[in-house]
């Protein structure tokens, strides 16, 4: 793996790194596959009982890579929909970890950034980071992190800020229910430790069966659903808009409706 990395220490508890900061750890289609596999790997590792998602760099993570969604404007309908396949497969990877998904994040959180906050179980990041869901300033939509993030937020909360590409700070972020708390960037470490905590001194099989039971008495994000938010962007992208937005990002000017 080049994009993540796993660490693991003697308790049992495994850290998997978004290690692309260089691209403030932009999802791209090799780090979408990747954190697949090591969900695949620390899924069936029995001695891992704790997962934190945590991120190099100054970002968490600034969305999807702007390259990556730049080049499906070439591609056909059907590769476009396995492109858009990726982010909600990779969500869906994190997400269906039996263990207790702990995210930490350090930094900014833009659009897909948020949506890995939203498949943790308990989120814990720093006072100064920003969030939002800033794909409509791109003539895009939020679809495949859609899902997820209604299911950790709520419909009422997310029509706060779901489509109107705002930028909310950490303890807004807490109150709309995506932060669990937020903390100055030199307790953040501390925070988290608190959080990992409690987990070591329960039974192991016990704790994933109780969030098993969670799951299904919340109500898991279905098929369905993520299929109906694939077809959506999939469809977006191929809209005037869309490209007039893409390409006024890269060309540093302002999108026509702004």
């Amino acid at each position: 793996m080049t994009e993540v990395r796993i660490e693991r220490d003697a308790r049992g508890v495994a850290t998997l790194w978004l290690s692309r900061a260089e691209k403030h750890n932009a999802l791209s289609a090799a780090m979408m596959g990747e954190i697949e596999a090591a969900c695949a790997a620390l899924a069936g590792d029995e001695t891992v009982r704790v997962v934190v998602l945590a991120a190099e760099g100054k970002s968490f993570c600034a969305g999807g890579d702007l390259a990556w969604m730049q080049a499906q404007f070439d591609m056909d309908g059907a590769t476009r929909r396995t492109e858009s396949r990726r982010i909600a497969a990779a969500l869906q990877a994190l997400a269906g970890l039996p263990q207790p998904l702990i995210g930490r994040v350090q930094g900014n959180a833009l659009g897909g950034g948020v949506g890995l906050i939203s498949v943790c179980d308990v989120a814990v990041g720093v006072e100064t980071a920003k969030l939002g869901f800033t794909e409509v300033r791109l003539g895009l939509i939020p679809a495949n992190i859609g899902p997820f993030v209604v299911a950790k937020m709520g419909a009422r909360a997310a029509r706060e800020v779901f489509m109107n590409g705002r930028i909310f700070s950490a303890p807004e972020a807490v109150r709309l229910g995506l932060l669990t708390r937020c903390v100055g960037p030199e307790a953040l470490d501390a925070a988290l430790e608190a959080e990992i905590a409690p987990y070591l001194s329960c039974a192991p099989q016990a704790v994933r069966e109780a969030k098993a039971l969670l799951n299904a008495l919340a109500g898991q994000v279905t098929p369905e659903q993520v299929d109906m938010a694939i077809d959506a962007l999939a469809a977006r992208w191929e809209t005037d808009e869309a490209r007039s937005g893409i390409s006024a990002f890269f060309d540093k000017r302002p999108a026509p409706w702004a």
